[in-house]
């Protein structure tokens, strides 16, 4: 095999595939990424045995004695430190043999390397009698950008360790919960014929929001896998096979309590604030006035503490709550919206958040769960 190649888009193509290379590979091969010639493409694929890539690369390739269907292993790591070193946009071409040497030559040098037999490299899955839907790449960037931060990191519960998709004819909602807090987003631009249920892994998720582009994204699920095709890039996961927890059981229903605040003046408030917190709980404090918040924090240890007032619409009854300042933060983050809104009903029930104004075509509701204070421990 033997092609040529501009710098740059080599130094792309192999950054997108390397987030399904392993860092600490049980077998040496998985450390590589696969080249394969498909007619004038050149197909990169990477994979972990449960995440897996293919990019497709146009190159030019010649002909050089050997195999035009020649498939080899590239050790991942040395090559996309080449890449990366070379001046950007600089012709490269690459030639293999049947020994499996790598060859990259520029004008300026030549670099060589040893790679593996391409037919020893693990089949990636084959998706039998998928089930597919079609939504705008843009959507499927949306909702994996607006729920991943609540996906769980905890391995006891497997099936938090990924966000729950239930497409349905008429919407699709899309959940993500780590017990602390949870998010519900439900897109009208995202449906399906029967209706299909299904958790992907959030790596996968990220690799496919990171690769999404202008276009169309088709979602396609069977075998036990998901994979999310975004034209040039493909990106397959091993789906979660658990139940995912009744999530609507733990959304507050009747919540009295209702607060209408800027969100990025609250969301301000409480990064600077919350730096005065404890290293060990991060807990703030929200106290409920009329038409105030007060947001205070200390930390015992440092003999330090910092308070904060934010103007709001509140005219229930007074209340204090208190929160990790990490959720609430990344809550507030994640909420497109100038206005929040805040439902309560007691100091220790969750909180949802929602957007004073949500996007057309689109519903989100955050759940966060408060943490004890000393006021009503008892």
């Amino acid at each position: 095999m033997k092609f040529t190649v501009n710098s740059q888009d080599l130094q792309r193509a192999l950054a997108t595939v390397s987030g399904a290379v392993p860092s600490k590979a049980t077998l040496p091969i998985l450390e590589c990424v696969l080249f394969e010639r498909d007619e004038d493409t050149l197909r990169i694929a990477a994979t972990d045995l449960d995440i897996s890539i293919v990019q497709a690369l146009p190159v030019q390739f010649e002909t050089n004695g050997t195999d035009a269907k020649q498939r080899i292993a590239v050790p991942a790591k040395r090559l996309l430190d080449t890449v990366r070193a070379l001046p950007s946009g600089l012709p490269v071409t690459v030639q293999t043999d049947t020994e499996h040497t790598v060859e990259l030559t520029t004008d300026q040098g030549r670099y060589k390397m040893v790679g593996f037999d391409g037919g020893d490299y693990p089949a990636l899955p084959s998706l039998e009698d998928a089930q597919t839907v079609t939504a705008p790449s843009a959507v499927i960037r949306r909702a994996i950008d607006k729920t991943g931060f609540a996906v769980s990191k905890d391995a006891l519960r497997p099936a938090m360790m990924g966000v729950l998709f239930q497409v349905r004819p008429e919407n699709a909602r899309i959940v993500a919960t780590d017990g602390h807090r949870l998010v519900r987003l439900t897109m009208d631009a995202i449906t399906a014929e029967p209706a299909m249920e299904f958790i992907a892994p959030e790596k996968a998720l990220a690799l496919a929001g990171k690769a999404a582009g202008d276009g169309d994204c088709t979602v396609r699920v069977g075998g036990g896998y998901v994979e999310f095709n975004l034209g040039e890039t493909t990106v397959i996961g091993r789906m979660i096979d658990e139940q995912y927890p009744n999530y609507e059981a733990v959304i507050p229903v009747e919540n009295e309590k209702q607060l209408t605040v800027q969100r990025e003046a609250l969301l301000n408030a409480v990064k600077r604030v919350a730096l005065y917190s404890s290293s060990m709980t991060h807990q703030v404090r929200l106290s409920l006035k009329k038409d105030l918040i007060e947001i205070s924090a200390e930390d015992i240890e440092r003999a330090s503490e910092a308070k904060e007032r934010v103007l709001c619409e509140y005219d229930a009854d007074e209340m204090e709550i208190g929160f990790n300042a990490n959720y609430l933060t990344e809550v507030l983050q994640n909420l497109d919206a100038e206005d929040a809104v805040f439902e309560f009903s007691s100091p220790n029930r969750a909180g949802v958040v929602s957007p004073a104004e949500p996007l057309e075509g689109e519903d989100v509701l955050m759940l966060i769960m408060p943490v004890m204070l000393n006021t009503y421990a008892a």
